[in-house]
């Protein structure tokens, strides 16, 4: 019979697989392994200590905190007792979290430690609802009704494993699981609605696509689980039986996956973009005859894949060239993410073919997929077997897909949301009369394979009436080592301009051979000199474009742009509208100059 909720889900798989690796968290500096039998045993005595607090069925629940395993418990927990989950980007700031949890009507709430403990002081006097807050970390304030999580989980004693499971008989599969709050490139955050139907589904569908079930695979997560996206890899993790380790720190990354040596990982292309210009930057910097081998090494590698990929068999001599490449450079790559890595994911943005085809090249095949928080984070995803570099695969069985007249991506199935919590407008705009959810992204179907050009409402219309992509231009100039952040402009002006951010790294280099050695990047970004080296780079990435798509001008900027600031996403997407508020003037002055140079 099929499950009616996850709860049911949950009980099946640990009843079938109870000694199978659930879970691994570091924890004074050595990894910890939980199987599925311990972590869902003290699941559900989170969600036993919920009810003990009041959570009643359809209750929202909040977590503010980084990605970890307590993380994953109180939302597993709070699932099970028929709570919704809530989930904060730890980057919010106090304003962002106050407004998250009075929208969502939220009655208790997870923090992870004092930073985000400190954050929620600021306006907890706003918060009514809010009658205990659980700290993963700390003791216990009873007059700030504060409690730690041990002392937490010990209110489980005063309730029984019968009254919970009583309430798993209330969850319909149109119940609520959770409420995700779009991380949103543009106005206040909206929350959609995730039923248990809807994570059933999605779950099984990604697996129908790329299955982990029977390979005893463990995977590297350090997405933010406040994300769609984390919180769908851990719901299909527990499925198919993958671990999950978790990293709570982006700045952890490289040594995690040393340590872990995951076979996969989720990922977003700005994570890939960066290790692919350290492995380039350090390849440049060695120079001589490292630098020839290098390269010749990837030029055998290219030549490989492209046969891979045309299904066609690998000649003796390549793969003799390929074993030779594999020790001179391949491996070296490889073990940048763990050594054992089979494949990695890529989404929340489109990732650039030619990063694609590089770490193919090495090696490392990167599966690009493609979900958005309103289905659930899922519809396609490349696999091993069919797998087309630039596009986002084929869709998930019981997902459909449609191109509107306008050239709008259309979605319809059981991973789309139920819909905006509160906002029933935002709804009907979102979600037809037909089912299908208006996904604001422009792409195009081949064979059954989606490409994903551009976001809709992004899109640059020149003052000569060209319809311009600006996503493709910023993937295109990331692939210089000395550009980190591009953000292209030009709606209704005659040519394209852009802002880069200098990736430091590159600067530095470039410094020391030029003898600049010592010069800080904010001096360095108004040196003529490098002005012209970055110039270049830019002429030469404009070959890929289409005229009337070519960069004319830039402004270099020596701050990344980041989350903390505001100019990107949790997920590492752009805002920008607050940056081009943020840049305004300096946009402004590259038209001032005169006509666009030819």
């Amino acid at each position: 019979m099929e499950h009616q909720n996850v709860c049911e889900l949950l009980r099946d798989l640990t009843d079938s697989f109870p000694t199978q690796a659930a879970f691994r968290y570091a924890k004074d500096e050595q990894w910890v392994s939980v199987t599925r039998r311990e972590s869902y045993r003290v699941a559900r005595i989170t969600s036993r200590a919920l009810i003990s607090l009041g959570v009643q069925v359809g209750d929202r629940v909040a977590i503010l905190g980084e990605t970890s395993y307590e993380w994953m418990l109180a939302d597993v927990g709070n699932v099970l007792c028929g709570g919704v989950t809530v989930g904060i980007y730890p980057s919010n700031l106090p304003e962002d979290c106050r407004y998250i949890l009075e929208h969502s009507d939220a009655d208790l709430l997870f923090v992870d430690g004092s930073e985000q403990l400190d954050k929620i002081r600021e306006v907890r006097g706003q918060l009514p609802r809010i009658r205990c807050i659980v700290t993963f970390e700390g003791e216990s304030i009873p007059e700030e009704q504060i409690l730690s999580f041990d002392d937490f989980l010990a209110l489980a004693e005063e309730v029984t494993e019968e009254t919970l499971q009583e309430r798993w008989g209330q969850l319909t599969p149109d119940s609520l699981a959770t409420i995700v709050y779009t991380s949103g490139t543009t106005g206040v955050p909206k929350g959609v609605m995730i039923t248990h139907d809807n994570l059933l589904f999605t779950t099984w569908s990604v697996s129908q696509r790329l299955s982990l079930a029977g390979k005893n695979y463990t995977t590297l997560l350090f997405l933010p689980l406040a994300h769609v996206y984390g919180r769908l890899v851990v719901w299909w993790c527990l499925r198919d039986g993958t671990e999950v380790a978790f990293c709570d720190n982006l700045a952890r990354l490289p040594e995690a996956l040393r340590e872990v040596r995951p076979h996969w990982v989720p990922c977003v292309p700005r994570v890939y973009e960066k290790i692919y210009d350290r492995i380039t930057a350090t390849a440049d910097a060695c120079g001589g005859i490292r630098k020839t081998l290098f390269y010749w090494a990837m030029a055998v590698g290219h030549q490989r894949s492209r046969l891979e990929q045309a299904g066609q068999p690998i000649p003796l001599g390549l793969r003799l060239k390929n074993a030779v490449a594999h020790r001179i450079a391949f491996k070296k790559i490889q073990d940048v993410f763990g050594g054992q890595m089979v494949f990695g994911v890529s989404g929340a943005a489109p990732l650039n073919q030619t990063l694609a085809e590089f770490f193919h090249a090495a090696g490392v095949l990167i599966l690009e997929g493609i979900g958005m928080t309103e289905n659930s984070s899922f519809s396609n995803v490349n696999t091993k077997v069919d797998n087309r570099f630039g596009t986002v695969g084929l869709a998930g069985p019981g997902i459909e897909i449609s191109i509107a007249s306008d050239g709008e991506v259309l979605f319809r199935g059981r991973n789309v949301m139920k819909g905006y919590f509160k906002n029933d407008e935002a709804t009907a705009e979102s979600i037809d009369a037909d089912g299908w959810l208006h996904s604001g992204d422009i792409g195009e179907i081949d064979d059954g394979y989606l490409t994903i050009t551009d976001r809709k409402k992004d899109l640059i219309v020149t003052a000569g009436g060209k319809n311009i992509a600006p996503q493709r231009i910023e993937r295109i100039l990331r692939t210089s080592p000395f550009v980190s952040h591009a953000v292209a402009y030009g709606d209704r002006r005659k040519f394209i301009v852009a802002l880069i951010t200098l990736e430091h790294s590159a600067v530095e280099s470039w410094a020391k051979d030029h003898g600049h050695d010592g010069e800080t990047v904010e001096t360095l970004s108004n040196h003529p000199d490098l002005r012209r080296r970055v110039e270049e780079e830019i002429q030469r990435l404009n070959e890929q474009l289409a005229s009337f798509e070519t960069v004319k001008r830039i402004h270099l900027i020596a701050d990344d742009l980041s989350i903390e600031n505001g100019e990107l996403t949790p997920t590492m997407k752009v805002k920008r509208k607050v940056v081009f508020e943020r840049y305004g003037d300096a946009l402004a002055a590259l038209y001032d100059n005169g006509p666009a140079p030819d």
